[in-house]
Order: structure tokens, then sequence, then C-alpha cells
């Protein structure tokens, strides 16, 4: 199977970002010539107040960036992945930071709301609260893609490995990771965590990331970018290079089942009790 990262560098800017998402997907197919497309985390938004977000989240089906990525999938009869995209919540001052899967006929067979939130104070001193504007959704998520499980996460997900071991649990034997990574945390964690959920797991992690800068109020934040996939013994088979753009990888089941037959970790696995 072959797969297309997309990097972007998303902005306050819901049309403009969901046409360099096409722009992006249209360029992937052309060049690459994909059976899936994975988009970063919020491809459709980044930065702006939190009343800019609730105006421009979307009701699903629909909404120009859930339709955009539907009808990519129609129109190039590929798998896309749409990173996540602000879904709004009907009743809440919030929204649900959503990832949405299509099939190479546009049907929705995947849905995941991200359940790990961001809050924390960067090294550099910024302060970001997810929780603030976004509600943690609860379930595990995989699919099928013609015989591949692929599981979901999202961003700051990268820390917890025991939603990585739970996805390895339902069979997942590829991991789609959209992200916007802050250049802080990004330069020194990014690609290691990426590598050890890997390892662990013994899949492949797509990871997707958002590059450059974005606007919060009066304030310019940096994202890491460095999209990449890592295969299941923790080599990083494909990596972006700085700036919006593309990068491709083929993704290969029997390297999967290889691998797990010379360290087989999950019939090694001892249940810890915790006190």
């Amino acid at each position: 199977m072959k797969v297309s990262i997309i990097q972007m560098n998303s902005i306050s800017d819901k049309a403009a970002n969901i046409a360099v998402a096409e722009a992006l997907i249209e360029r992937a197919v052309k060049e690459e010539r994909p059976d899936w497309v994975l988009l970063p985390e919020f491809f459709d938004w980044a930065g702006g107040s939190k009343e800019d977000k609730l105006k421009s989240a979307e009701t699903f089906p629909g909404g120009p960036a859930y339709t955009m990525a539907r009808a990519q999938a129609v129109k190039h009869r590929i798998f896309v992945h749409a990173g996540s995209i602000m879904e709004r919540i009907d009743g809440e001052g919030r929204i649900h930071n959503t990832t949405v899967v299509f099939n190479r006929d546009g049907e929705e067979i995947a849905r995941y709301r991200k359940i790990h939130l961001f809050d924390v104070t960067t090294p550099d001193g910024a302060s970001y609260r997810e929780s603030a504007t976004v509600k943690a959704g609860d379930k595990v998520v995989t699919y099928d893609c013609e015989g591949v499980t692929v599981g979901c996460s999202i961003c700051y997900d990268l820390r917890f490995p025991d939603l990585f071991q739970a996805l390895a649990e339902r069979g997942a034997e590829m991991i789609a990771m959209p992200a916007a990574f802050t250049m802080q945390t990004g330069k020194d964690h990014w690609e290691v965590l990426l590598r050890a959920r890997a390892i662990e797991t013994e899949t492949y992690v797509c990871a997707s990331a958002q590059t450059g800068s974005f606007t919060v109020g009066n304030e310019q934040r940096q994202t890491y970018g460095h999209s990449l996939v890592a295969d299941p013994w923790g080599h990083v088979i494909a990596k972006a290079s700085d700036g919006v753009g593309i990068v491709t990888a083929r993704i290969d089941p029997t390297r999967v089942k290889k691998v797990r037959g010379m360290i087989p970790v999950k019939e090694h696995k001892v249940k810890i009790a915790r006190a």
C-alpha cells in the first residue's frame, strides 16, 4: 500500500487552508499515485480566538473541510484520512478535535475524537489550554484499509503509550498520527516518540505535521513539521523537508508480520498489577 503524508502550514483562514489541502492532495495523486493520504491535525484551522473556532467548526456530515476530503476520496478513488477537523458540538461551548476517514467510494469509515488534550506550558513559556476549547473523546478507533488495519490518534496522544497498545491489541498494523507539535517540544521529542511507538507496537506509524507559524491574538507560534513514516522496526523510511509539502512511502504488511515474528512482544506481555 502506498501512502502520502501531507505537511501544511494552516492559519486562521478556513477557506485558504481547505484550498491548500485540496491542492496538496491533487499534487500527491499526480506525482505519487497513493492509495491512502493523511492530512495534519486541524488542517482546516490554526490560531484565532475561541469564538473564531466555534464559528468555523463543522457539523458532520457536511461542512467545507469534510466535503472537500470526501470529494477528493471519490474523485481520485483513494482513502483520505482527514487529519483532524473542528467538529461542532450542539449545546456545547467547545468543539471536538476529530478525525474522519473516507474510503475510495467516499463512505465515512471511521471517526475518532482526540482523547488526550494539550494543557501545558512549554519551555519557552507559551501556555496551551486545549481543554478550554476542545472536549475530549473517549473511544479507541481502528478501521480496515483493504486488509491493513489502521489505528487513529492525534498529536498529544503520542505521549500516551497505553492508547497505542490498545490500538495494537485491536489489530492495528499502521497508526495514523496527524499533529501540530510545537517547535519547542517537537525538536526534542517528535521523532523519538514516533519511533518509540512504532517499536513498541511493531506497527508502521505515519505522522503528518503542521509546519511554520500561526497567530493567536498578538502571539506568533511555531510548529515543528518533520512529517515522517516509521516502520515496525523503528526505522524512519520517509521524512519531509521543512515547509509545506508531501512525503510518500510504501506500507508492507509482511514487514509487520516479520518483525512481530522476530520479537513476539504481544506473546511476552505480562499484565502488571497496579496498586
